[in-house]
C-alpha cells in the first residue's frame, strides 16, 4: 500500500511538472523565438487544461494570426471572450483580424474596447499597436495608441520596441533607436531589441552596424531564431545595394536562414516564410522546388501555389505557372489576394499567348495598386510587338511618368511608339478617310527631346527620328519651311565624325535627300540642291525621292540629243 501511494505521488510529481514545463510564459517564448507549431501545441493544451485563463486562447490566435490563418484566430479571441467577456487582449486581437480583413470600423470597435478593458494594463496597448501594424499597416494609428499611456514610469519592454517598429516603418530613425534603447535597458537579457535595432539599421543601409546587432542578440541567446532570419534579410538588401558583393551575400544569406529554420520547428508556415526568402534572393529554382515539395504537404498552406507561380514565371516554366496561378486565384480567401498576382497573372498569360487577356490583367492590377507602376513597362512592350504603337506610346508614357527605373532607353521606346502610331496612321488615311492625329508627333518629340537633353552626346537615332517628325509636320515637301534643316545637318555631322558604316548609308542618304528637296523648292538653289542630292545618290540609289530628281533631267537631255539630230 505504501509503494503504491509512493508512485501515485511520484506520478502526480511528474504531470504537475510536464504542465509546468508548457507554462504560458514558454509559449510566449516559443512565440518570441518564432517556434509557432511549438507554441501553438503548448496554446492548444493550455485552453484544454486552462480553459477559463482568456490569454491561452488570445496568445493561440496571435500565433494563427502570425502563420496567415485569420479565420482561425478569429475563433480563438472569440473562445477567450467567453472565457472572459472582459479579455482585453482578445479585443485587441479581434480588432487585428479585422484590421487585416480591412473592416475599418469593426477594427476600430474591437480596438476601442481593449482599450476600454485594458484600464493600467499595458500589454492590450501592446497588441492594439502591433494590430495596426499588420498589412495594411497604419503605423500613426499604432504610435497614438502607445503615447497614451507611454510615461516615465511603463517598464515594459515590449510597449517601446512596438513603438520602435512604428517609427521604423516611418523611417523615423531617430525616434526609433531611442525606443530600441529603453526596450534595451529595461530587459538587458533580451535579444529582440538588438535584432530591432539590427533591422533599423539595415533600412539606413549601414549593414556594418546591423550585422554587429544581430551578432550581440545571438550572443545574448545563440538559439534565437529570428536574429539569424534578420540577418539574412540583411545580406539580400546588402547584396542589392552592393552589386560587388553580391554573389557573397546572397549565400551567405541563404546559410542564415537555414539556421533560422533549424532553430524553428520546420513547420509549413516556416517553410512558407523561407519561399519568401527565396524569392526576395531571386533563387527561383530552389524557390519553384521548394514550393512544390511543400504543396505536398497535408493541409499546405494555400499560399504555396503563388510561390510556385511567381518562380515558374521567373523560371521560364510558363504553363505550371499559370496552372499553380489560376489554382491560387480560385481557391484562396479573395482578401489573401494581392495586386502582385494579377502582375504575375497577367505576365504568365502573356507568355502562354493569351497577350490580350494579359494585358487586361496587367491593367487591373495597376488599377489595384497605382504604386505598381513597372507593370506598364509589360504592358507598352506586350503592345509594342503586336505593333499596337499608339497603346505602347501610352503605356511607356505611364512608365516613365510614374516608376522610378524607367531608363532613357524607356523614353525612346515612347517616342518611337508614338512616332510609328502617327506613321500607321498616315499611310492608312486614305482608306480610312480619317486624318492622322498630328499631337502623337508632338508626344514622340517631347520624349525624344527628353532623351536628347540627358545623353552625354548626341545621339544619332535620337536626331534622325526628331528631323522626321519635323519633316512629318511640314504640308509638303515643295512647301517645305525648313523645319527638320538643322536636325538633318546635325545628324550628318554626328554620323560622318564617327565615320559612315554601311548601316548608317540608307539613313544618310535620306538626310541629303531632305536638304536637297529644301534647296530645290524652299530656297530655289538648283547648284547646292544638285550636290546634296549626288551624294544621296552615291550613299542609296534606291531613295525613291533622288530618283525622281535625277530622271526627269534624263529625259530632257534625250529630247534635246533627238532635236540635234
Amino acid at each position: 500500500m505504501i509503494k503504491k501511494i509512493a508512485g501515485t505521488g511520484l506520478g502526480l510529481i511528474f504531470i504537475g511538472s510536464s504542465v509546468f514545463a508548457q507554462s504560458l510564459s514558454d509559449a510566449k517564448k516559443a512565440i518570441d523565438a518564432e517556434q509557432y507549431q511549438k507554441a501553438k501545441s503548448m496554446l492548444k493544451n493550455l485552453t484544454t487544461t486552462q480553459p477559463s485563463k482568456d490569454e491561452n486562447f488570445f496568445y493561440l490566435g496571435w500565433v494563427y494570426l502570425a502563420q496567415d490563418y485569420p479565420d482561425s484566430a478569429k475563433a480563438a479571441f472569440d473562445k477567450g471572450i467567453a472565457a472572459n467577456p472582459k479579455s482585453a487582449l482578445n479585443y485587441a486581437g479581434l480588432g487585428a483580424v479585422a484590421h487585416v480583413n480591412k473592416d475599418n470600423s469593426g477594427a476600430q470597435n474591437s480596438f476601442n474596447q481593449a482599450l476600454t478593458l485594458a484600464g493600467k494594463d499595458t500589454k492590450p496597448y501592446v497588441y492594439v499597436a502591433k494590430g495596426y501594424m499588420l498589412a495594411p499597416a497604419d503605423a500613426n494609428a499604432a504610435i497614438t495608441t502607445i503615447n497614451k499611456v507611454m510615461n516615465d514610469k511603463v517598464k515594459d519592454p515590449e510597449l517601446y520596441i512596438a513603438l520602435g517598429d512604428a517609427y521604423r516603418s516611418q523611417l523615423k530613425s531617430t525616434e526609433a533607436y531611442k525606443a530600441y534603447t529603453s526596450a534595451l535597458d529595461l530587459d538587458p537579457k533580451s535579444p529582440s531589441p538588438k535584432v530591432s535595432t539590427g533591422v533599423l539599421w539595415r533600412f539606413a543601409d549601414n549593414f556594418e552596424d546591423s550585422e554587429k546587432q544581430f551578432q550581440e542578440a545571438l550572443a545574448i541567446d545563440p538559439n534565437f531564431g529570428p536574429a539569424y532570419r534578420e540577418w539574412a534579410e540583411t545580406d539580400i538588401r546588402w547584396a542589392q545595394k552592393v552589386p560587388a558583393q553580391a554573389s557573397a551575400k546572397v549565400n551567405q544569406a541563404a546559410e542564415q536562414y537555414r539556421k533560422y529554420l533549424s532553430l524553428t520547428d520546420m513547420s509549413v508556415e516556416s517553410r512558407i516564410r523561407y519561399a519568401d526568402f527565396l524569392y526576395q534572393a531571386g533563387k527561383f529554382k530552389e524557390l519553384q522546388e521548394e514550393a512544390a515539395a511543400i504543396s505536398k504537404t497535408p493541409n499546405a498552406n494555400l499560399k504555396v501555389y503563388r510561390y510556385i507561380a511567381y518562380a515558374a514565371y521567373e523560371n521560364g516554366d510558363y504553363a505550371n505557372g499559370l496552372t499553380a496561378m489560376n489554382t491560387w486565384l480560385s481557391k484562396a480567401d479573395p482578401k489573401r489576394i494581392i495586386p502582385y498576382d494579377y502582375l504575375y497573372l497577367g505576365r504568365l498569360q502573356m507568355k502562354s499567348g493569351q497577350d490580350s487577356v494579359g494585358i487586361n490583367t496587367l491593367q487591373k492590377a495597376a488599377q489595384l495598386d497605382t504604386t505598381q507602376a513597372d507593370i506598364y513597362a509589360d504592358i507598352a512592350k506586350s503592345y509594342y510587338g503586336q505593333k499596337k504603337f499608339v497603346q505602347a506610346g501610352d503605356a511607356y508614357h505611364q512608365y516613365v511618368t510614374k516608376s522610378r527605373k524607367a531608363t532613357l532607353n524607356d523614353y525612346f521606346y515612347e517616342g518611337i511608339s508614338y512616332y510609328f502610331g502617327f506613321s500607321d496612321q498616315y499611310a492608312n488615311s486614305t482608306k480610312t478617310k480619317v486624318a492622322a492625329d498630328t499631337s502623337l508627333l508632338g508626344k514622340a518629340d517631347a520624349a525624344f527631346a527628353y532623351v536628347a537633353s540627358k545623353v552625354d552626346k548626341p545621339n544619332a537615332n535620337v536626331i534622325l527620328y526628331r528631323a522626321r517628325i519635323q519633316d512629318l509636320r511640314e504640308p509638303s515637301r515643295e512647301t517645305s519651311q525648313g523645319l527638320a534643316k538643322p536636325f538633318y545637318e546635325q545628324y550628318i555631322q554626328v554620323i560622318t565624325e564617327k565615320g559612315v558604316t554601311d548601316a548608317d548609308k540608307r539613313n544618310l542618304g535620306e538626310a541629303y535627300a531632305y536638304l536637297g528637296t529644301y534647296y530645290q523648292f524652299t530656297q530655289k538653289d538648283p547648284a547646292k540642291a544638285t550636290e546634296n542630292f549626288t551624294k544621296a545618290r552615291e550613299l542609296d540609289p534606291s531613295n525613291s525621292v533622288v530618283q525622281r530628281f535625277f530622271t526627269p533631267k534624263k529625259a530632257a537631255t534625250g529630247k534635246a540629243a533627238g532635236k540635234g539630230k
